[in-house]
């Protein structure tokens, strides 16, 4: 049986999550981060299509919230690796169920 938000706490409950990872890459960035540990240069080239102004934002905006990690290593250029705190580790069924939502569902249509 749905569940229908009619509550004014879990609404809002939910407008903070769509703020977390509601945009348009954040999903993206964390489905990759499952696999561990990476260089802002291999987000760069793993997450499809995504500018370097829009990953800095959705990266800033994940660490905000404690869903990665960013860890600076003094090196000469500045080494910086991003991984899922235990927090964002959570969100890893959450996502893979949308992700097999999409695979299950989307492809009946015709792509644009």
């Amino acid at each position: 049986m749905k569940k229908i938000i009619n509550n004014f706490e879990e609404q809002c409950a939910f407008q903070e999550l769509l703020k977390v990872i509601g945009g348009k890459w954040s999903m993206s960035i964390i489905y990759v981060l499952f696999s561990g540990k990476k260089r802002f240069s291999e987000l760069e080239r793993t997450v499809p299509h995504i500018n370097t102004r829009m990953l800095v934002k959705e990266l800033k905006n994940l660490a905000e919230y404690k869903i990665i990690t960013r860890e600076v290593f003094a090196t000469v250029p500045p080494t910086v690796e991003y991984s899922l705190t235990i927090k964002g580790k959570k969100l890893e069924p959450i996502i893979n169920d949308f992700y097999n939502w999409g695979v299950d569902n989307l492809y009946d249509y015709p792509v644009k």
